[in-house]
This record gives C-alpha cells, structure tokens and sequence, in this order.
C-alpha cells in the first residue's frame, strides 16, 4: 500500500510500538512522522513503514484511552484525600461549620506543538487546574520565557514540546545530540534568573528522550527522560496537576507526583517540592438581585 501524507503508520524496525502521522515524504524517500500519543517526532525510510488499518488504529486508541482514564482515576481519588485533609484542617477537625474556599497553583504551560497543547489543555479543564497555554516553538522559548512570566505570574511553569536522542550526533551524555534539550534548558535557567527559589516557581521540563540531568541542573522541579524513554503527551499534566491541588505547607515525594503518570519513573522524575494550593474562608455565597428578595 502507498504510504501518503496524513497516513497513520508503525515501524518495522521497532515492532510496530508506537503509531506515527505522515507529515512529510522527500524525494529520497525519507518520511517524517509525528506521534500520536507521545511526543516524538521522527524520521524513517519509507520502506520501514506499514500503514496501520482502521481497526488496528481503533484497538490502540482504545487501549491508550483506558491507560489515560485509569490515570485520571488515580488522580481524583488523590485529590479527593487531599480535599478532604484540607478540610479538616481548615474547620480546625470539623469543629468549625464556615465554609471554605481553595486556589490551587496557575499553571503556565509552554508547548511547541499546538495539538498536544491542546489535549493537555482539555484535560487541565477537567480535572479543574487553572491554566493559561502558549504554543512557541522550543528554539524560541527562552527569548520568549521572561516576557510570558511577567504577563502571566504563574505558580507552575511547563516547558514542553517535542525532543529526541540521536546517536548519530553524540553520546547519550551530551546536549548536542539531542534535537531541543538545549533549548528547554536555556529557558529553565532563564526562568530560575526571575524567580530562583525552587517552591516560588515550579517547573516541569522536558519531552521524549530528553536530557533529564541538565534539566534538573538547570533548575527544574521535574523533568523527563531519566532513561531517555518516550514520555506520554498528557504527562506533564498529571505531574503539575499533583502540586497544584497539593497545599503548600506540604511536601511531596517524587514517588507520588510519578505514580499517577502514564509513562512513571523510567521517563519522569525530580525532587522534592512543596504544594502551591491555598486555603481560605469563608466562602461567600452570592446570590442575584432578582433572588434576594426585600432587605
């Protein structure tokens, strides 16, 4: 079958592991892909190519779909047990019946590619974070970093896109091979430049095979890819998801933050970091003019 532009493909060459869209073909046979539920971007001979049928392509959404849904899961019982502790605290035990209100950590996520923004986008709607997302290709972001960080005064930095490793242009330890490492960690340190303390400004950095070490070096809370594995588009959102709705009297461990991801400690990790979410009260209930009747 002749392998077009827009087609949905596997490699041989990997089994078959992850589905790619057909973004580009050239004259020398040389196709460029884009992952569909990783953030990977690649390159293969056009005879290491199968278009994958519909019903392949169904069985694997639906397989990717009960991986994400059994994540969110996760989460929302987490965030139900946070929920309640806050409560708790914030009635003094319950002994206080006045009710309360939270504001968790504003996120500003960073995405060099427009689609996978806007999955993470949706799934921050739904679980309830407050968000503001900017697409800007990865070369541009550090340029761009301080600009965004007056504008928007977030809690919680994201700084993704697409990244890969390729061993045609160095070691797995240096920075020049990798496709925008560089570019996420010239915008971590500039970021840290205006806010240096590590639970001022979280930060989360990073995208498939990324390198993790000088991420972590360059001042991010957590960052992707430990074993220069592919990480899944919607991780970042589990991961500053966690701190946003965690208070910031307390700390959590790196185990909790990875344990709801899709991908978990092979392709994330980081360091310790306090909760960005505040409590207040009372909550004030206000009704319309029409419904508050004579005063």
């Amino acid at each position: 079958m002749d392998i077009r532009v827009g087609d949905i493909v596997a490699r041989k060459s990997y089994k078959f592991d992850l589905l790619f869209k057909v973004t580009e073909i050239t004259q020398d046979q040389i196709v460029y892909l884009y992952g569909e539920d990783v953030r990977l971007v690649a390159d293969a001979p056009y005879d290491d190519l199968v278009v994958v049928n519909e019903n392949e392509r169904l069985k694997r959404q639906r397989m990717d779909r009960e991986k994400v849904d059994h994540s969110y899961r996760l989460f929302r019982q987490d965030y139900q047990l946070t929920r309640e502790k806050s409560e708790y605290n914030a009635t003094g035990g319950y002994s206080n019946d006045a009710e309360f209100f939270q504001m968790p950590g504003r996120v500003l996520h960073i995405d060099g590619d427009p689609n996978y923004l806007k999955k993470c986008l949706d799934l921050y709607e739904k679980i309830g974070v407050p968000v503001y997302g900017v697409h800007c290709h990865e070369k541009e972001m550090p340029d761009k970093i301080d600009g965004l960080l007056d504008k928007y005064r977030p809690d919680i930095l994201v700084i993704t896109g697409h990244d890969a490793f390729s061993k045609s242009k160095g070691k797995v330890t240096e920075l020049k091979a990798y496709r925008h490492s560089r570019h996420f960690a010239q915008t971590v340190r500039q970021a840290r430049k205006r806010v240096p303390h590590l639970d001022q400004l979280v930060i989360f950095a990073g995208a498939c095979q990324s390198h993790f070490e000088s991420l972590i070096r360059a001042g991010a809370n957590y960052a992707s890819s430990p074993l220069r594995v592919n990480i899944h588009a919607l991780d970042p959102v589990y991961i500053v998801a966690k701190i946003s709705f965690t208070p910031f009297d307390e700390r959590i461990n790196v185990w909790d933050v990875l344990r709801n991801t899709l991908t978990g400690e092979k392709g994330l990790g980081g360091i310790e970091t306090k909760g960005v979410l505040r409590t207040g009260m009372p909550y004030q209930r206000l009704v319309d003019d029409e419904d508050k009747g004579d005063l």
